[in-house]
């Protein structure tokens, strides 16, 4: 596995890479031919992750054989890894075996688990000693009862070994479009509850924003910069997308925001009653390496 060290003091950038001919959003596709010239345009567009998945997952997919989603992350890990062998890859899939292969065979760094956590894939994750996405894949009617089962299944993959946790609150899973915004409405307290974890958002183009404004994912790019903006001030860490440099504009601009305003020492104008959390989070460290540590310094 390639060793390497993430300062998580800026926000950080995942571009989705689909080895999947169905995804919700069509233009992310990619044949075999197209992977290592999309990879490049991706990370010279600023991705600090690229996150590569087999089997879609969209509402009313029908998911695939174990055996095709390996043969289709297989060809696209190969190329990617011939394209940009230094790359931190993540691997996106609900599968323990195929998350496995995908770390032992190509150095896949970080495993993102839709399917929200189980005990073979945390046994998986705790004996590669990869960082984990922990997906919020779980029905739940209030934010609270959200946090306690992300609480619970935190705690069974700690039992279990797993070192490195990075949080996914689950836009578009096992919710509906209100408790999407809810969740979004929420989330600062989301971080806050969780401060020594990692806040992954992924709400690129999805039907919760575009349904909502009666459009098709394609033209769902502003209403996507609108949320992360959102994210990014409530305090989320990484961001899932489909286009790099809107993100990687995004995220900078509210960077430069940040920082004027934690050197800020007039009183807010919108008043105690309206004040909000600061904006600012602490840097934070992900290593990706033998013996990982995700901690706030």
């Amino acid at each position: 596995m390639i060793n390497q060290v993430l300062q998580l003091g800026r926000p950080l950038v995942m571009g989705i890479l689909n080895a999947t001919p169905d995804s919700f959003y069509p233009e992310s596709l990619v044949g075999r031919d197209d992977v290592a010239e999309r990879v490049v345009t991706m990370l010279r567009e600023g991705a600090d992750i690229i996150d590569i998945g087999g089997c879609s997952t969209r509402p009313g997919a029908t998911l695939v054989e174990e055996d095709e989603e390996w043969s289709r992350l297989d060809a696209v890990l190969d190329v990617v890894r011939r394209c940009a062998p230094e790359t931190l890859l993540s691997v996106d899939t609900f599968r323990p075996a195929v998350a496995r292969r995908s770390v032992e065979h190509y150095g896949v760094g970080i495993i993102n688990d839709v399917g929200g956590g189980s005990p073979e894939m945390f046994d998986v994750a705790a004996s590669l000693h990869v960082p984990y996405v922990l997906t919020m894949n779980h029905e739940a009617d209030t934010v609270p009862q959200m946090v306690q089962w992300l609480s619970s299944r935190v705690q069974e993959a700690h039992d279990r070994g797993v070192a490195d946790i990075i949080l996914d609150p689950g836009f578009g899973f096992a919710k509906t479009r209100q408790q999407d915004y809810e969740v979004m409405a929420h989330l600062a307290d989301l971080c806050r509850l969780f401060p020594d974890y990692p806040i992954l958002v992924g709400v690129s183009r999805k039907s919760m924003l575009y349904q909502k404004l009666g459009c098709e994912p394609a033209d769902a790019l502003a209403a996507t910069v609108a949320m992360n903006t959102m994210a990014l001030e409530a305090g989320a860490d990484i961001l899932r997308v489909h286009d790099v440099t809107a993100a990687v504009q995004t995220a900078r601009m509210v960077q430069e925001v940040q920082s004027l305003t934690s050197n800020l020492e007039t009183p807010s104008l919108v008043g105690r009653a309206g004040e909000r959390p600061p904006l600012t989070s602490q840097p934070l460290t992900l290593k990706l390496c033998s013996s990982n540590l995700v901690s706030r310094i």
